[in-house]
């Protein structure tokens, strides 16, 4: 199927992605990894919940990790412009006949749960309690120095199904992966905020989040929490990189979590704000798509995922097979 039309007069305005809950089954671990090793700030925290943020981040939390009895991506968030736009996003997604519930979500003023049509949990807001600005206090500085959540990436059983229906609501398509048999998509990257993108779609079983993504200054950050988690007892959890990416041109680096969340952290990819910006097409089987420089995924990457809360996942419709590494 070719990449659709993108929608420039969406139903209702979202701004970008905001923020994620992760079910952890170890708090106290969980803070050593995302607070300790991997920079991020602590908003605030209790003995079941800490909520985070990173050093550019206005809005209270990027991420919740709550205290749970199993590991799982609980849902994702994003920020749409203003509270009439919050209506008229709930007001789409029941009239697709998927279910809106008005929730009481901490540090939010209005927030809905609903989901998409693959199933994947959601939560739609329009302000989130503000902070001071910490940008500029150095001395906060850790780790691999994280500057602010950049992306999702979701596995899908369907990416054209779910191509369709983030387009119709305004997500713009920057680079693509198609099969090249059928014309189908394996893989697609559509954005809101102008960069590559705000969330991804991957080919297999579905929905699971694939992974979560922290923006930081340079690819020498990346070089120092490599040499970091390999000295502080986190090596096991260094799953693939550094490398560039081909789609994209990121320098990256994928990591895991005590719980097997996929976080990778992201600096160097580029501008696509013009609306009339054309999608790059990529063929699965390019051996520069994954990584510029050559280098295949390992199959974890291709396999292994977080569940979504209540959410049943299936198996992709689509076949085909990407370029593991041995």
């Amino acid at each position: 199927m070719p990449v659709p039309v993108p929608n420039l007069y969406p139903p209702f305005n979202t701004v970008r992605l905001s923020h994620v809950e992760f079910g952890v089954t170890d708090l106290a671990k969980s803070r050593a990894f995302y607070v300790d090793t991997l920079g991020l700030q602590v908003s605030e925290e209790d003995s079941s919940t800490i909520y985070l943020r990173a050093m550019e981040e206005r809005g209270h939390h990027c991420i919740i990790l709550k205290q749970a009895a199993m590991a799982e991506a609980c849902f994702l968030g994003f920020k749409v412009w203003d509270e009439d736009n919050l209506d008229r996003a709930a007001a789409h997604f029941a009239g697709k006949s998927l279910p809106v519930e008005w929730v009481e979500s901490p540090h939010i003023t209005r927030a809905f749960r609903t989901r998409d049509p693959q199933g994947i949990p959601l939560e739609f807001h329009a302000r989130m309690d503000r902070l001071p600005p910490i940008h500029q206090q150095y001395k906060l500085y850790n780790g691999v120095k994280p500057l602010r959540i950049d992306h999702f990436n979701c596995f899908s059983p369907d990416v054209d199904a779910s191509v369709a229906f983030w387009n119709d609501i305004g997500f713009r398509v920057t680079e693509y992966t198609e099969e090249a048999d059928t014309g189908r998509l394996w893989a697609a990257w559509t954005h809101r905020k102008g960069g590559v993108h705000d969330l991804a779609f991957t080919n297999g079983f579905g929905p699971r989040l694939h992974h979560t993504a922290f923006w930081v200054p340079t690819p020498l950050n990346i070089i120092d929490l490599l040499d970091l988690m390999s000295t502080t007892g986190w090596l096991a959890n260094i799953e693939r990189g550094p490398g560039r990416h081909g789609i994209s041109n990121a320098f990256f680096l994928y990591v895991r979590d005590p719980d097997g969340h996929r976080i990778e952290i992201y600096c160097s990819d580029y501008q696509t704000v013009d609306p009339d910006h054309e999608p790059i097409k990529w063929d699965l089987k390019d051996p520069q798509r994954q990584t510029l420089w050559g280098a295949p995924a390992p199959r974890s990457w291709f396999e292994e995922g977080s569940l979504f809360a209540d959410t049943t996942a299936v198996p992709a419709t689509l076949k085909a097979s990407p370029i593991i590494a041995p």
